[in-house]
């Protein structure tokens, strides 16, 4: 019995198992079948989306290889495409280039074949290089939500066929070319949340952009920077519908008007731009009251101050208290000191008031903005101390104080802000020293700048750390200038410690050291050390592995053999000791842009092989001791834009390539070139030409003023040139400096002299921060001969205006149109053979500083109307022939100096002795001069009577003496014996007159 249940038992095992493994296989065949019937109705892709993707892809360059992934069946696994989950359908396509690199754009032609994507709702061809306009098809996709054609390289028309894009939520069309005509399609797109049509050109749109964005009630987001826009209506609310707008972003246009008080009526606005718009005060802070959910406002680079002033801080520290996170006015024209009220803002972020001319104190209320993390107040005139509470600010991340007028002891507190990772204290005048507390918990350090400005006279400020001390932080730039260091700073641990230094600027800070081993290991791109002690030697040749932006080294005591210098853009050594030739393979270091060695002890002669650094910009080999001739053979350096070899001792002419290339500064002067101007300089497009002092000769040539039409400075003096001086001179419209002393020119001064341009107009000089960036290009400079001195002008050489005609043989009058030159501010004619008198309306000569016309035959008065020009401080008009009284108005009364008027004898006042005439003798000489004038007629007719009987009187007599053989004899008989006779008179009482001087001698 039991044997049997365990047969029927296995029985039943036995066939369940064999029914279990029917079931899999059965299972298993239909789960292949299900599969395969799948694939073949396209259901991992569709079929028809494949192929039109792929046929899009056919039309697409793509030199990275963006969509290698686009093979196989499955076309919703390839990179960048995306389907529906349940239908498979491709509902997504994003081929943004996102790491934004220029090789990896994909460029070619858009196929229509997109259009076979009937569920398509996203589309991104974002940051690539598609070439033409954007395609009209792309307003025909029935179902797209999202549409970003964003710097896609697409120029031309915006076509309005976009506006079909009946669901659209997302818009992003921008980038220049890009253009529309009329704005209203935007009306379809009523469903829109987010539009930006960034840099997109709307001046030519017939369609008011407020009313046609007015029709997108739906609206979160619109940015409109950059289009052009120069219409901000201030009629009633334009933007009645957009009652959800968020973002508002208008920056970037041409409006130039204030803003129209509608738009502080869109109470749910969180974000406002308003930068660089053109947008001018005054802004009443009232405007503020329902801006209570403002987050973010900038009104950078605008007008608002103005008319208004600081004040605007203060109404909105007053309704957006609360909300404000971030807040820039940089630029924007503000006056007045900074409110207590300041400290009320309590969740900033972000405060940039930069470049405004805010004033006073620091409130001390700024140490409640305990939120902030940026903070720029540079480029104003903030006075005072840092307030000691800046410590509480611990979540402070940029700190940038610079170029204002603050002064004290910065507090140690300082050294509190532990997140600060950005610090800019320069161009101030602080005092004290700073040291390692300051520093002690600024473990996220990574800028840090402190430089003072050269010109203070105050005790040096003093930056003190042990040398042994190691810093918490890891730095990416230290800046320290004007303020003294100790003299081995470079071989401290302050710096040896900081491995990721990529530029280290320590200008005149009074070190005085070798330059360390460790610095030329450094990979870095900007090195600074000039206008130290710094002595030694440097290595043969210099080489960092990744590009160094800039080295200067310049005004320090290194000496030895001018180093190679190996992947270095600009590299200044000016001013120090380095001797003997420049290396001959020099143009090896091919990397070089900018380089300057001027002022060193180099000799020898210039290297051929320079002609291999076709990156040049700049070459300065200036004041040096430079011999042989100009090399002959640098036709390959096309982007050398200046060249300086003056002062050296350079001998030959010009060589012919010099005008191939495009230079626009040319300095040669100071050498012993000779020779006349070579035709080839005609095609030179110089602004700055200096050839002086060296032996050039022949005439100055025409086409200096036909060709040559950008000159702004012209330098010949020192020369031998001949000749006239050439009209064409007078067309060069940019001209402010002309300066053709000491040669041989002679002529009259051209009367079109008074037609330059440049020197009736003033010139704007660009201020340039005065801080610790050295040097970044080539800085023209010019040896001029002002006020009896010889000065290097650099910085302000662009407002230099100079006329020196001086020690020529120039004759004839000074033309009257002279006195056009309004803004000229030295005029020297000394030393010529002018005449004439001074010019009656000198006077207008307004900016003259430098008048010199002495040793000339100028005669007459000096006109009353130099008096007027009030900014002469130098002037000199000895020896000529001037007469009548010196005038005493205004700067006369300071020219207490006789030698000013020396050798004009008819000239009378103080300084001089010499004591003009009463009133009455005064009046009686001008009566006399009245009557000799009225007489002048009459002896006219004398002269010309004189003129006539000369020769007929010469004749009566000459010629009968001629004819008559006995008249002849007894005429000359009779000249013998006067002769004689005078002879004898004149030897006789010569005796008689020297005994009577002995015996007067004797008495005496």
């Amino acid at each position: 019995m039991a044997i049997r249940k365990t047969i029927l038992l296995l029985l039943i095992v036995s066939l369940l198992s064999l029914f279990l493994k029917l079931l899999l296989v059965e299972a298993t065949s239909t789960t292949v079948n299900s599969t395969d019937a799948d694939l073949s109705k396209g259901w991992g892709c569709i079929e028809g989306e494949r192929k039109a993707l792929l046929e899009f892809k056919h039309g697409i360059i793509d030199p990275l290889g963006r969509l290698s992934s686009w093979i196989g069946a499955d076309c919703c696994k390839w990179k960048g495409v995306e389907c529906n989950n349940q239908t498979r359908n491709v509902v997504k396509v994003d081929l943004r280039n996102r790491d934004f690199s220029y090789l990896g754009r994909l460029s070619g032609e858009i196929s229509d074949s997109l259009l076979g994507l009937k569920y398509l709702n996203h589309l991104d061809l974002g940051f690539n290089d598609f070439e033409g306009t954007i395609p009209n098809f792309l307003g025909s996709f029935e179902r797209l939500r999202h549409l970003d054609l964003s710097n896609a390289g697409f120029s031309g028309m915006v076509p309005p066929h976009l506006g079909n894009l009946s669901q659209l939520r997302f818009l992003h069309v921008n980038g220049s070319p890009l253009r529309v005509s009329n704005l209203n399609w935007l009306s379809g797109l009523s469903f829109l949340r987010y539009l930006d049509l960034w840099t997109v050109d709307l001046s030519k749109a017939t369609t008011s952009w407020t009313q046609a964005v007015n029709m997108l009630p739906s609206l979160l987001e619109l940015d409109l920077s950059g289009s052009q826009l120069s219409d901000f209506p201030h009629h009633s609310n334009p933007f009645v519908n957009l009652t959800s707008l968020l973002v508002l972003d208008l920056s970037y246009n041409d409006f130039y008007t204030t803003l129209p008080s509608w738009l502080f009526n869109i109470s749910t606005l969180r974000d406002l731009y308003l930068n660089s718009a053109g947008i001018e005060g005054p802004l009443p802070h009232v405007y503020f009251q329902s801006f209570g959910n403002l987050v973010t406002l900038d009104l950078s680079i605008s007008g608002i101050g103005s008319k208004g002033s600081i004040e605007l801080v203060n109404g909105l520290s007053i309704y957006c208290n609360n909300s404000l996170k971030v807040l820039k006015l940089r630029n924007s024209r503000l006056v007045g000191e900074l409110p207590d009220s300041l400290g009320n803002f309590n969740n900033l972020r972000f405060l940039d008031l930069t470049g405004n001319s805010v004033s006073g104190p620091l409130p001390n209320s700024i140490q409640h903005l305990t939120n902030l993390e940026i903070l720029c107040l540079g480029g104003n005139s903030i006075s005072g101390p840092i307030p000691m509470g800046i410590g509480n600010m611990l979540r402070m991340k940029k700190l940038d104080l610079s170029e204002n007028l603050m002064n004290g002891t910065i507090p140690e507190s300082i050294g509190q802000l532990r997140e600060l990772t950005e610090m800019y204290l320069g161009s101030n005048s602080w005092e004290g020293v700073i040291s390692e507390i300051h520093f002690s918990n600024l473990t996220k350090l990574e800028y840090f700048s402190l430089h003072l400005s050269p010109k203070t006279k105050k005790q040096p400020f003093r930056f003190h750390v042990k040398p042994e001390w190691i810093p918490p932080f890891s730095l990416m730039s230290i800046d320290i200038s004007n303020c003294y260091v100790s003299p081995k700073f470079l071989s401290s641990n302050w710096l040896t410690t900081q491995k990721r230094l990529d530029r280290i600027v320590l200008i005149n800070v009074g070190m005085s050291d070798t330059i360390p081993e460790w610095l030329w290991k450094l990979d870095i791109s900007y090195l600074d050390l000039s206008r130290n002690q710094l002595h030694g030697k440097l290595p043969d040749a210099i080489s960092y592995s990744s590009k160094a932006d800039m080295v200067d080294l310049s005004f320090n005591r290194l000496v030895g053999r001018l180093p190679l210098w190996f992947n270095v853009s600009w590299l200044f050594l000016r001013n120090n000791l380095f001797s003997g030739p420049i290396p001959l393979n020099i143009g090896h270091s091919s990397s070089l842009q900018v380089l300057d060695v001027s002022g060193n002890l180099l000799n020898g002669s210039i290297p051929s092989s320079m002609n291999k650094l076709r990156r040049l910009y700049a070459m300065d080999l200036s004041n040096n001791q430079l011999s042989g001739k100009i090399p002959k053979n640098w036709n390959n350096l096309h982007g050398l834009n200046a060249l300086d070899l003056s002062k050296n001792k350079l001998s030959g002419g010009i060589p012919s390539w010099i005008c191939s290339l495009s230079l626009d500064v040319l300095k040669l002067s100071e050498n012993n070139l000779s020779g006349e101007l070579s035709p080839s300089l005609r095609n030179c497009t110089c602004t700055s030409l200096d050839l002086g002092n060296n032996r050039f000769s022949g005439e100055i040539s025409k086409w200096i003023g036909e060709r040559t039409t950008s000159l702004k400075q012209l330098r010949l003096r020192g020369n031998m040139f001949t000749g006239d001086i050439p009209k064409q001179l007078c067309g060069l419209s940019h001209l402010h400096i002309l300066d053709l002393a000491l040669n041989n020119l002679s002529g009259s001064i051209p009367k079109c002299l008074g037609d330059l341009i440049a020197l009736r107009s003033e010139t704007p000089l660009y201020k340039e921060f005065d801080g610790d960036e050295g040097q970044t290009s080539y800085s023209d400079h010019m040896e001029l001969v002002m006020k009896g001195q010889n000065r290097v002008y650099e910085s302000i050489l662009p407002i230099v205006h100079l006329i020196d005609l001086s020690s020529n043989n120039l004759w004839g009058e000074i033309p009257e149109g002279i006195t056009n030159l309004t803004t000229l501010g030295t005029l020297n004619l000394s030393r010529n053979q002018l005449t004439g008198k001074i010019p009656q309306k000198i006077g207008a000569m307004q900016g003259l500083e430098t008048l010199d016309l002495s040793c000339n035959r100028l005669l007459g008065p000096i006109p009353p109307s130099m008096a007027s020009i009030t900014s002469l401080n130098h002037l000199n008009l000895s020896h000529n022939l001037l007469s009548g009284p010196i005038p005493t108005a205004n700067q006369f009364s300071t020219f207490n100096d006789p030698s000013i008027y020396e050798a004009n004898l008819g000239l009378c006042g103080l300084p001089l002795s010499a004591n003009c005439s009463t009133p009455n003798d005064q009046n009686h000489k001008n009566v006399q001069e009245e009557e000799e004038d009225e007489g002048g007629r009459y002896m006219t007719w004398f002269f010309i009577s004189m003129g006539m009987g000369f020769p007929v009187g010469f004749w009566a007599v000459c010629g009968s003496l001629a004819l008559n053989k006995s008249w002849r004899h007894a005429f000359f008989r009779f000249v013998d014996e006067a002769r004689d006779k005078l002879y004898v008179f004149t030897v006789v009482n010569m005796t008689h007159l020297k005994r009577k001087v002995g015996r007067i001698r004797v008495h005496g």
